[in-house]
């Protein structure tokens, strides 16, 4: 599947290919086999293009009617086919003036243009004369070909458009006639057969053409993108003028580079800094804008250096864009109209995996259908296989996590957390946050470990905060600091045995490696979370930067992500967990948990009396700033955390914890932004239990 690309058989670009006439005799075709094929490929309604096409696309049915009429036309022969071909236009050129309806790129110019043909061949085309009055002005002042010759390409073709290359054969541009001649060589086995007469052999063979070529590196980064996109990359995947030509692939290159982590500059990009550089790029591109600005604006949101401020800038321009294509209802294709919807809705700080590869694989189409000067399928890259293997494995997978909470609701009950009435403790909202990102059967220790942990941290925050007393938190700190128990260890209350029962057991169950620094991470959790509940005792307000510094530990993302660190693959070594690099990937990852979930609590927090750092920066502020700007100047501070640790994920340069875990850190930044964006962190929607546990309807997909 990605060592051959395969196209669609275009109507339209055959049929300027068949007109090319021959250099040593001018009266007949130099592709006779293209001929060949528009004779024995018109459809039973008289046109011709895709069979089976849907009903919106009838504009590119009577764009590639009309050029194979002309093309039969120009070389005398299948008048019975003309004929058809006509009464089909007749019967649908009301569709030309259609708004619901696809309109190929350059319509409006190229079929104005395909009936001056028509009329300097004397062909009569049962058209208006409403119509025909209004070609003269919009065909004024396009021949200019030698300035278009500026856009040839190495290849020797115009925009890597077969038919736009045919059409510049008068020029007698040897280039030109090489590039068509390699693509029917591509095309067909035979090679090209000279016609000496006007005669069409039955024997001859058909030679036909995509209406784009090359687009090799194009289909074989969406073809990655799709996999991923499913969830199924796993099962393949462990300087081009083409891709910097082409803004589409040139964004789409530049997202799988950076987020595989590759060092790839955003240069590239940035001679789109502005919508109007935008627009001047488009011309002669085969895609069309809405698709071209999707993919430039996720590229976009990939700013991990200081200087990428076009990036940025390119962000908001084409964000804009695609909101007004939305409201302005231009989009017609309902499959691209979700994928913008979904971009926009979930950025990529706030994406995950699962939620993304489910909406994927209920949006997909295979044999989708692509609209450029023609429509097109290629089904590299919508085919129902991968639709089918990758809904398969959704399946399998969710199966799989459904077993696992019934696993942990057990767990749940023989550590008798379920008697703790003041605690949170519903394991499906915290198994969202591993399944969404850790969904792969292999990885089954690590989701556990997760949700364990994660279930824990909420009933050790709740007891500190409105579950306990100061002399239940002192307690339960001492027994974690001493450790060993025994029958004469004495817990001051149900609440406090409980709790410290289940950390010890759920602290043993991972390697003995991670023991000790667990322990510790679990000892940092508690004592900031006592210094935190000793603060409100005393009415004490710390700075900013003491409750910040306090604040990233007492959050508790260590005890969830750092034993799940031991249990994604790579071997950790103690250097490696007390390195800078894996303390600075923690704090950023925490500073924005801690600050995204004052954000959203702040107006509660400050109900029961519990520090938050909304109300303490305006405080500090000498309550000159309103919680607007608080909020504002929170976010900014989030911003660029976020931007430092997509950096240190990113980079691979004199970086020493294994790329596997430090996406963790990453995984967790986006459970935080995307369960903090309408809530607390804690009360999900409901449609992200959804998207995760309900599965996909095989009979619903028609999967086999």
């Amino acid at each position: 599947m990605f060592d051959k690309i395969e196209l669609s058989v275009s109507s339209y670009d055959t049929a300027w290919v068949a007109m090319v006439p021959s250099p040593d005799l001018p009266h007949a075709p130099l592709f006779p086999g293209c001929l060949k094929w528009l004779l024995d490929n018109q459809l039973n309604d008289g046109s011709w293009g895709l069979l089976h096409r849907d009903p919106s696309l009838t504009k590119d049915a009577l764009s590639s009617t009309l050029a194979s009429i002309l093309a039969l036309k120009r070389w005398g022969v299948g008048e019975g086919q003309v004929k058809k071909g006509l009464h089909f236009i007749e019967s649908n050129f009301r569709s030309i003036n259609d708004e619901k309806q696809h309109s190929p790129i350059g319509f409006d110019i190229i079929f104005p243009g395909m009936v001056e043909y028509a009329r300097d061949m004397d062909l009569v085309l049962p058209l208006t004369s409403t119509y025909l009055a209004s070609l003269s002005e919009a065909m004024g002042g396009l021949s200019d070909w030698k300035t278009i010759m500026n856009y040839q390409r190495k290849n020797g073709s115009l925009f890597n458009s077969p038919s736009t290359t045919a059409a510049l054969i008068p020029l007698q541009d040897a280039n030109c006639l090489n590039y068509l001649q390699m693509l029917l060589k591509k095309y067909e086995d035979g090679g090209i057969l000279p016609l000496h007469h006007l005669r069409i052999s039955k024997t001859l063979i058909l030679f036909s053409v995509p209406t784009i070529y090359p687009l090799d590196v194009y289909t074989r980064l969406q073809m990655v993108e799709n996999l991923q996109k499913m969830g199924i990359d796993r099962q393949w995947l462990q300087g081009d003028e083409e891709i910097i030509l082409d803004l589409t692939a040139c964004a789409l290159a530049f997202q799988l580079l950076r987020t595989s982590g590759y060092d790839v500059s955003s240069d590239v990009l940035t001679r789109f800094v502005e919508k109007d550089q935008y627009l001047d790029s488009l011309k002669g591109q085969y895609k069309d804008d809405t698709t071209a600005v999707l993919e430039l604006f996720k590229a976009s949101q990939l700013v991990i250096y200081p200087n990428e401020s076009a990036l940025e800038e390119q962000n908001a321009w084409s964000r804009q864009f695609l909101q007004q294509k939305l409201s302005g209802g231009s989009i017609k294709d309902g499959n691209l109209r979700k994928q913008v919807i979904n971009a926009l809705t979930f950025p990529y700080h706030a994406s995950l995996d699962r939620i993304v590869n489910k909406a994927y694989l209920r949006e997909y189409k295979e044999d989708d259908v692509k609209v450029a000067k023609t429509s097109y399928c290629c089904p590299n890259i919508s085919n129902k296989d991968f639709r089918n293997l990758g809904v398969i494995d959704f399946n399998i997978c969710q199966s799989l996590h459904q077993e696992e909470i019934k696993q942990l609701e057990r767990w749940k009950r023989e550590f008798r957390l379920d008697r703790l009435k003041f605690a949170r403790k519903e394991v499906v909202t915290c198994a969202l946050s591993a399944t969404a990102m850790l969904f792969t059967p292999k990885l089954s220790d690590a989701r556990i470990s997760w949700i364990k942990h994660a279930v824990i941290t909420y009933v050790v925050d709740d007891f500190f905060y409105v579950g306990s007393s100061q002399q239940e938190q002192e307690n339960l700190i001492h027994l974690l600091d001493k450790w060993d128990i025994d029958e004469d260890t004495e817990y001051c209350s149900e609440a406090v045995e409980i709790i410290f029962l289940v950390l010890r057991d759920t602290i043993y169950e991972t390697a003995d490696m991670a023991l000790k620094r667990q322990g510790r991470c679990w000892m940092d959790v508690l004592k900031t979370m006592g210094k935190e509940a000793e603060w409100g005792r005393d009415k004490v307000v710390p700075t900013m930067d003491e409750y910040m510094e306090n604040g990233f530990d007492s959050f508790a993302l260590g005890p969830i992500v750092l034993p799940t660190l031991y249990l994604v693959g790579p071997k950790l070594s103690e250097e490696i967990v007390a390195s800078p690099e894996y303390h600075g990937l923690y704090k950023l990852m925490s500073t924005c948990g801690r600050l995204l979930n004052d954000i959203q609590t702040y107006e509660r927090e400050a109900k029961e009396g519990k520090l938050n750092a909304v109300p303490l920066h305006i405080t500090h502020h000498g309550g000159i700033i309103t919680e607007e700007d608080s909020i504002k100047e929170l976010r900014e501070i989030i911003g660029e955390n976020r931007k430092k640790l997509l950096r240190m994920i990113l980079e691979t340069r004199d970086s020493g914890v294994p790329r596997a875990c430090k996406d963790l850190f990453w995984d967790m930044s986006q459970v935080l932004h995307l369960f903090y964006s309408n809530g607390d962190g804690f009360s999900s929607p409901t449609e992200l239990v959804t998207a995760i546990y309900m599965p996909i309807d095989c009979n619903e997909m028609k999967i086999e």
